[in-house]
């Protein structure tokens, strides 16, 4: 009798955790998420919408911290001086470990420091404008900067991105000098390009989303292979005979590659499950992000040795550097 009623308490148990809303978690302390941008930018909103949703997962609250500066590496040193326990992980785009490093020496090596938890969305890359520069698309942008030689910037959310990049490698393609104006972020660049201080940009659809449809900037064309959903009357820069104009960042959870496998492999299975969510997906399209498909935690370092790889070729090819 006195068996049956132990049997009977550990399978109570094991349904109880069953149906526990927390069984999947895999801590019970909170979570920082670090983010290598100022609030309010593409990283950020990213950051925002999945800790709100681990945090329901896990029964734990997830703090999103802002770390900028230094082209992300602050972030992600912040990120390695901490335990490799899942209660320290980081949100970054991928421009923070493909593009960043080949311009900028953060004291960290991307391909073996950091290991990729979860890609969960990608966001592409626009060519805007003040909404007062006289320039209605991106031709006449092209055409406006070749007659007024050495007199035209553009700002970028951080020296050595796809935001630098896209400008180096329009200034070459069409035979322009564009002056470039890195910000830490995103948020005050726009500040400037919306106020006209700065005419050109290019930058994230999550960022500039709601902007253009406030006409608070101009979209003058997309700096991706094919034509964005949400803009389907926009040209992209390759249409227009630039072909090297894609981009576009994914944007996903990092850890230490001290972590072990084993505890990689929970959070993994803990985000993927975030991701999946109906009502995150529609958040993350609501943005301006496009979901993708699950990798895993092999598909995933192997991705971002793929995209770092490709920049390293930009950076050779079209001699980018800081400015």
């Amino acid at each position: 009798m006195k068996r049956i009623s132990h049997l009977a308490s550990v399978l109570f148990a094991a349904v109880a955790a069953l149906g526990s809303p927390f069984a999947s978690a895999y801590t019970d302390k909170p979570v920082k998420m670090i983010v290598p941008a100022p609030a309010g930018g593409t990283i950020d909103v990213m950051a925002r919408i999945v800790g709100d949703q681990l945090a329901r997962d896990i029964g734990q609250p997830v703090v999103v911290e802002n770390k900028p500066g230094a082209g992300g590496a602050i972030a992600v040193k912040y990120l390695l001086s901490q335990p490799a326990d899942g209660q320290t992980l980081m949100m970054t785009a991928s421009n923070v470990l493909t593009e960043v490093p080949h311009v900028l020496k953060g004291g960290f090596d991307p391909l073996k420091d950091v290991k990729p938890l979860s890609l969960m969305a990608r966001s592409s890359l626009l060519f805007i404008s003040a909404p007062q520069f006289p320039a209605k698309d991106a031709k006449e942008a092209i055409a406006y900067v070749k007659a007024h030689p050495g007199q035209v910037s553009y700002a970028s959310y951080s020296a050595g991105t796809a935001s630098q990049y896209a400008g180096a490698i329009l200034n070459k393609a069409a035979g322009l000098d564009m002056q470039h104006v890195p910000y830490p972020g995103s948020a005050p660049a726009l500040a400037q390009v919306m106020g006209g201080q700065i005419p050109l940009m290019f930058d994230g659809a999550v960022t500039s989303k709601n902007l253009i449809a406030a006409g608070k900037v101009r979209l003058l064309a997309v700096a991706t292979k094919a034509r964005m959903p949400e803009f389907p009357n926009v040209p992209t820069l390759a249409e227009l005979g630039y072909p090297e104009l894609n981009f576009g960042n994914w944007t996903g959870v990092i850890a230490s590659s001290q972590m072990p496998a084993p505890l990689a492999e929970k959070i993994h299975a803990a985000l993927q499950k975030v991701a999946a969510n109906a009502s995150v997906r529609e958040r993350m399209v609501g943005a301006g992000f496009e979901p993708v498909p699950e990798r895993s935690l092999a598909q995933a370092q192997a991705e971002l040795r793929q995209e770092y790889d490709r920049n390293a070729e930009i950076v050779k090819t079209f001699n980018i550097k800081l400015d």
